[in-house]
């Protein structure tokens, strides 16, 4: 199962620290766009503008009123927002990427914390749910996971680790493991699994940074996944008709539209010019995973999701051109 992966495994242990993306964080972690953790000042990444205490108004209404479940159908406006009600993720994903024609497919996921309800992960659905559409269609993966090689200083790379973990002890122990049978899943669909492997001066630098250094890895982690997809896009470009390059990982590097301040964590600008606009950035959301906090109303889609109108539905949400978020069904009591 981890042969793909080589060398370096034992770094997994701090892998989704690459993610610093994540809501739900505790204070002192300032979450990211999707890993809550240490997730440093980079706070919470998608796009701007939603109003807190719109979204707790829009929580605080649904809870207070029982709604009607919505069904399968057609879009409709929810609030600036277009939604589109499916009865399967598949057939969300499908849509768009029989609308959008994209070269690059940016996934960001909200990754699970320890205590979260046990249902089935983001990743997990993906591997299982949606994977299987890229087959044929996508050449390459690159994953948010940040695994040195092992031949750097052991001390130095011991630190590092410490430092990821840091980052990613609130986060659910199954996360790593779960990007691991991603990428391996990948790999069986033909669609070749790459990592970022720091170099030793990055690591180096990482371990210097002292309290900085959770930005750092911010820094270097949006740089590498960068240039791999740079580099595997070229590739893709040969084949006849181009294939898809995707990126996976935490809701924040993907931004379309990234947060005043945290831009230079995007690879999303410089991607969307390298696929000539044809980059689709596409948060996938586990409902039961969802707060009512500052760091999740703060993504565009919170006040538009009504979660027990919703609950039955994969309900695909437009927050920009270009830019969606899809949350999930709720998973039924009898199958949790």
């Amino acid at each position: 199962m981890k042969a793909w992966l080589g060398a370096g495994l034992v770094g997994l242990l701090g892998c989704t620290a690459s993610a610093p993306s994540t809501p739900g964080g505790s204070s002192a972690q300032t979450s990211s766009a999707q890993t809550s953790s240490a997730q440093t000042s980079a706070g919470q990444g998608s796009s701007p503008n939603a109003s807190p205490s719109g979204a707790s108004a829009a929580v605080s209404a649904s809870a207070a009123a029982p709604s009607v479940k919505r069904k399968p159908g057609a879009a409709f406006a929810c609030g600036s927002f277009t939604c589109t009600p499916f009865g399967s993720a598949r057939e969300a994903v499908e849509h768009v990427l029989t609308k959008e024609k994209p070269l690059i497919v940016a996934l960001g996921e909200s990754h699970a914390q320890k205590g979260d309800p046990k249902v089935p992960s983001t990743t997990a659905r993906f591997t299982e749910q949606l994977l299987g559409l890229f087959r044929g269609n996508a050449s390459a993966m690159v994953l948010e996971l940040w695994i040195p090689d092992g031949s750097c200083d052991k001390k130095t790379e011991a630190k590092v680790a410490q430092q990821q973990k840091e980052v990613t002890k609130n986060q659910a122990e199954e996360n790593p493991n779960e990007f691991v049978k991603l990428g391996q899943a990948s790999k069986e669909a033909g669609i070749t699994p790459y990592i970022l492997r720091p170099s030793c001066s990055e690591v180096e630098t990482i371990k210097n940074a002292g309290e900085d250094a959770v930005l750092k890895m911010l820094d270097m982690i949006t740089v590498s996944m960068q240039d791999k997809v740079k580099k595997q896009f070229a590739l893709a470009q040969k084949s006849s008709p181009p294939k898809m390059v995707l990126t996976y990982g935490g809701a924040m590097h993907n931004d379309r539209v990234p947060k005043a301040g945290r831009e230079q964590w995007s690879f999303a600008a410089e991607l969307e010019r390298l696929a000539s606009n044809r980059y689709l950035e596409l948060d996938l959301i586990v409902p039961e995973f969802i707060k009512d906090n500052s760091s999740w109303q703060a993504l565009p889609w919170y006040p538009a999701y009504q979660p027990e109108e919703n609950s039955e539905v994969n309900l695909l949400i437009e927050t920009a051109p270009r830019s969606y978020a899809l949350i999930f069904a709720r998973t039924p009591a009898a199958a949790r």
